[in-house]
């Protein structure tokens, strides 16, 4: 199925959050069975994630129903301020009936290359299945930030994990200055309905080059199954 693409322009960070929550209310609240949402970390998605945490929103999710996963994570214990699953944890999970099995995060002990492993196992089990079928999407919901070197989860630029195709989940060492773990771009692809949140003026560039294809950008590169929508705010937004 081709994506499909557009872009939606708030006034500001607030207003962003806004209106991606009631995005991603009323997908919840439209699905059947199992809901699987895919998490962004970084700054931009915080409030997002306390809004989904207080009234209105929180009445109209199907907490129940509803399962937490995470583009990537920082390779670093869950109590640690860089900590991707802390901070959704604290904004979101920690304040809302989520039920303890519900929430799937990225293992963060031992080595980065046995946690990936770890968390593909966990995405596979989810899923009830090693291969991934274009016809039955992993993810409902997905979220996802652009950095400003065009990177998406951890898909940095010039890095080996870009052409990786048969893995679900891989340890990143060394673009950065701790390990990471990150989702690959087929499992990142295999989403019903992904949302780019993009706020500041500090990404205006980097989100003209993202919007316009530059190959260059991973964030570019990503092709998902279903709706793509780029929130982004009028800052980030505005012309060159």
């Amino acid at each position: 199925m081709p994506t499909q693409t557009r872009i939606e322009i708030a006034q500001d960070a607030e207003d962003l959050a806004q209106r991606a929550g009631r995005w991603i209310a009323a997908i919840a609240a439209q699905s059947r069975g199992r809901c699987a949402v895919n998490l962004s970390g970084g700054s931009t998605p915080r409030r997002l994630y306390q809004l989904l945490a207080e009234p209105p929103l929180r009445e109209q999710l199907p907490w129940d129903r509803l399962h937490w996963f995470w583009g990537d994570e920082r390779f670093v214990p869950p109590d640690h301020p860089d900590s991707n699953y802390r901070m959704a944890r604290e904004a979101l999970l920690a304040r809302a009936p989520v039920p303890a099995a519900n929430i799937h995060a990225i293992p963060t002990e031992g080595d980065p290359a046995a946690a990936a492993r770890e968390y593909e196992r966990i995405l596979q089990m989810f899923y009830a299945a090693q291969t991934l079928d274009p016809a039955r999407p992993l993810f409902d919901i997905e979220l996802l930030g652009l950095g400003p070197d065009g990177h998406t989860a951890s898909l940095f630029p010039d890095t080996a994990v870009l052409d990786e195709r048969r893995r679900w989940a891989v340890e990143v060492v060394g673009a950065r200055a701790e390990d990471r773990i990150t989702l690959t771009y087929p499992v990142l692809e295999s989403s019903r309905h992904t949302a780019f949140l993009v706020a500041g003026a500090d990404k205006r560039a980097i989100l003209a080059r993202a919007r316009a294809g530059d190959p260059a950008l991973p964030a570019a590169r990503l092709a998902p199954q279903g709706e793509l929508v780029w929130f982004v705010d009028q800052a980030a937004n505005a012309p060159q």
